[in-house]
């Protein structure tokens, strides 16, 4: 095999196809790319973790003798972005693949391609198809809730809804709730919902470009996403996810609404001192009009700070993890904040009325 490309040509569909090599497999093969050469001049890169497949093709490239090999992934990447900005030279012979670039030469050894698992072919059901806008936008909203535990596969997963014209995503890690909805311009014509693992929508809206349309094929137990030069296909998660309507206040005792700005950089300072799981105190006080956060952690010191805030309702004391807290107001769009609040014991609940369709839900933290 040997073919040539622009070396920025090569880089973007690299970082495309890198999102699917596996780090933790015994496996050689998967730690490694697929590089396929057609006589057509189709050039098509191609990695697997065997639960994501990710194929990218190279729109430019001159294939003098056609080929596929698998070259080692992080290593060939690496030396790419190494090169300086010229046409590559990529030869394959004999197990290794020379790769060269105005002065500078490298070779690396290669694995058959034949041991390389086939990219899945799926019979969709259906497919629709999104902007990547509005992906982009819902996923930055719910991806810090998705959760990291691999022992409840479900909730690694983000709940993915269509109906008509809106899109809504849900995500949960048990310790807190994120849900946003988003409008369409015009209806999709069919409906979807699925659980698709979290890491693949975020993947998708970091490496989709904004002029994008995604079109979703949807198989029997999986999914394939399609944008620009790209394909990515992934399981679908098994399993029911948490009915989580039921977990949403339907009224709440107290209400504060405080500049998100001014919210967010007093958790951040008081947080400092909220150490060792430490939870963050928020006290409301309508007649002060006020919210106290503070923070005491056990031989090394104590915060806090008053915000002046418009609370209505009860006075209340609640306390949640700070980080998590933190997450949600670094996400909601909008100026101001809303803070309901049923009890000490309940959730709370963070939206803004310049974030529509945006809810995040935080499981308090018992008070000593």
């Amino acid at each position: 095999m040997k073919l040539t490309v622009a070396r920025g040509e090569l880089i973007e569909s690299l970082s495309v196809v890198s999102r699917g090599l596996s780090s933790r497999s015994t496996l050689p093969i998967l730690s490694g790319i697929l590089l396929s050469a057609a006589p057509s001049g189709e050039v098509t890169l191609q990695a697997t973790d065997l639960e994501i497949s990710v194929k990218s093709q190279l729109p430019l490239a001159a294939v003098e003798r056609e080929g596929s090999v698998v070259v080692p992934g992080k290593l060939f990447s690496d030396i790419v972005r190494s090169l300086p900005e010229a046409a590559v030279t990529i030869s394959v012979e004999d197990g290794s693949a020379a790769v060269s670039c105005l002065n500078s030469s490298f070779t690396v050894k290669t694995l058959s391609a034949e041991d390389f698992p086939k990219f899945p072919e799926i019979e969709t059901s259906r497919e629709i198809t999104l902007p990547v806008a509005k992906i982009t936008e819902v996923v930055r909203h719910v991806g810090r809730a998705v959760s990291r535990d691999e022992t409840r596969p479900v909730l690694t997963g983000i709940l993915l809804t269509v109906e008509s014209a809106m899109v809504r995503m849900v995500a949960t890690d048990s310790y807190r709730l994120a849900v946003k909805e988003t409008m369409l311009d015009a209806p999709t014509g069919q409906d979807l919902e699925m659980v698709v693992p979290g890491k693949v929508m975020e993947e998708i809206a970091r490496m989709a470009s904004s002029g994008d349309d995604v079109v979703i094929g949807v198989g029997e137990n999986q999914a394939i996403f399609s944008f620009g030069p790209t394909k990515i296909v992934t399981r679908r998660i098994e399993g029911t996810f948490p009915n989580y309507r039921q977990l949403i206040p339907k009224d709440s005792e107290t209400k504060v609404a405080v500049p998100k700005e001014e919210f967010a950089g007093a958790v951040k300072r008081v947080a400092l001192l909220a150490q060792h799981n430490t939870p963050l105190r928020l006290a409301v006080s309508s007649e002060d009009q006020t919210l106290s956060l503070s923070a005491t952690t056990h031989d090394v010191g104590d915060a806090s700070e008053d915000l002046m805030v418009k609370a209505e309702g009860a006075d209340v004391e609640i306390a949640f993890n700070h980080a998590f807290l933190a997450d949600g107001l670094s996400v909601i769009d909008g100026d101001t904040v809303e803070v309901a609040i049923v009890s000490p014991l309940k959730p709370g609940v963070i939206t803004s009325p310049e974030d529509e369709g945006f809810l995040y839900l935080l499981m308090p933290v018992r008070l000593g």
